[in-house]
């Protein structure tokens, strides 16, 4: 029997103590897995969500509360800013591009962006079917919409106004029919529903069965015409540091995606550090109970012991003995918390998804992990590291006499 053998015996002999070794350092692991995982997709998506816009200008309120209604569509809006305000803003020349949003509406959950052909062309998405929307009423389904709605080419729904829990009554005289689902692009536009700014005018002027869309959008006054919100691309370097100041001294508010989706992950950065502390907190004291059971385990194994050094075991291999098993309950623990921080990101992953949130998934990677797994085989490490030097430094002759 070698020596990897007998160490897996003894934590076989005390399955308790060697499982609560165990689950201690698996939940470390575990907790510190998760917000690594989270946090890092989190970060990556609004990044990606974000790439490209510069500017969101909106009606005056809160910046992080523009920023995320416009981009991440993810809070209520500010409210609308008149169209004539925008029309302005967008033939500054500070501003390549402007790209309308009119919101306020939803189909079970997901958002109903008004807007240009400019907005699923800047996220690159594809059409996996049918066409954009050439007229009013016609929507394009993100693919996580699709699919959570069943929604195919040709079917008609209600919009709901509001957004998420605000959501009210329907506005069931104007139908939308499906004109096209766009292929999944691993953005916020999987999550919405897209159709024409006009559409959302429409179905905000109550109209009455029978009633001539067209007819109605010829009679709409300038002034009863608003949007959301502005997606801006400076035209310039130098538009940085002059287009905000320009917009926030007018009617409208101007806000930065890069310094928002900053501001708030510092915001969070203070739980997820208590959190992760917690985690590394978890994982030494799993080094102090791997240290005590080590510890135990040499006192009511000195006879044993002295027994293998009678028959020719070296000093060497009495210390490799319990190097191997505070190594492989390290090694045990940082896998199963591993695992298990997989297993639970997924789980939170799927909430979000159920709820139209920014999705996590327990099928990707961090580089973090591989840091943790040698953390994990340091603390085992350390925690066998004075057991083993006195199992290798007790006398044989007096522990044989005790019998």
């Amino acid at each position: 029997m070698n020596l990897p053998q007998i160490s897996f015996a003894y934590l076989c002999a005390k399955p308790l103590a060697t499982a609560l070794n165990l689950l201690l350092l698996a939940l470390g692991i575990a907790t510190i897995t998760v917000l690594a995982l989270a946090t890092q997709q989190l970060e990556e998506r609004m990044q990606r969500d974000a790439r490209g816009i510069d500017l969101v200008a909106g009606a005056k309120g809160s910046p992080m509360q523009l920023v995320l209604s416009a981009v991440f569509h993810l809070d209520a809006p500010t409210g609308n800013i008149a169209l004539a305000d925008a029309r302005a803003l967008a033939k500054n020349r500070a501003v390549k591009r402007a790209i309308p949003l009119a919101l306020g509406d939803s189909y079970r959950g997901f958002r109903i962006v008004g807007t240009n052909h400019d907005y699923p062309a800047h996220y690159s998405a594809r059409l996996a079917e049918g066409s954009l929307w050439a007229k009013p009423m016609h929507a394009v389904l993100g693919s996580e919409a699709a699919r959570a709605t069943r929604l195919k080419v040709g079917d008609q729904f209600e919009a709901a106004h509001g957004v998420g829990a605000s959501m009210g009554d329907d506005h069931d005289a104007l139908p939308y029919r499906v004109t096209g689902i766009l292929s999944p692009t691993g953005s916020v536009i999987d999550r919405v529903v897209l159709t024409s700014v006009e559409s959302v005018w429409l179905v905000h002027e109550h109209l009455e069965p029978g009633d001539d869309p067209a007819k109605v959008l010829a009679a709409m006054h300038e002034d009863e015409k608003e949007l959301t919100a502005l997606l801006i691309q400076y035209a310039s370097p130098l538009a940085a540091a002059l287009l905000p100041r320009q917009v926030n001294a007018g009617p409208l508010q101007a806000a930065s995606p890069a310094y928002e989706s900053a501001r708030l992950f510092r915001m969070l950065g203070v739980g997820i550090e208590v959190l992760r502390a917690f985690g590394f907190v978890l994982v030494l004291a799993a080094g102090l109970s791997v240290f005590i059971a080590l510890t135990n385990a040499l006192e009511e194994r000195r006879y044993d012991l002295a027994v293998m050094r009678m028959l020719g075991a070296s000093r060497g291999k009495l210390m490799g003995l319990l190097m191997i098993e505070g190594l492989a309950l390290a090694a045990a623990g940082a896998m199963l918390g591993l695992v298990l921080g997989h297993v639970l990101t997924e789980v939170l992953g799927a909430t979000l998804r159920a709820q139209q949130q920014v999705p996590v998934t327990g099928w990707a990677w961090a580089v973090e992990e591989l840091w943790l797994l040698a953390l994990a085989l340091a603390v085992g490490l350390a925690a066998a590291l004075l057991p083993a030097w006195r199992a290798s430094r007790a006398e044989v002759a007096p522990v044989l006499a005790e019998g």
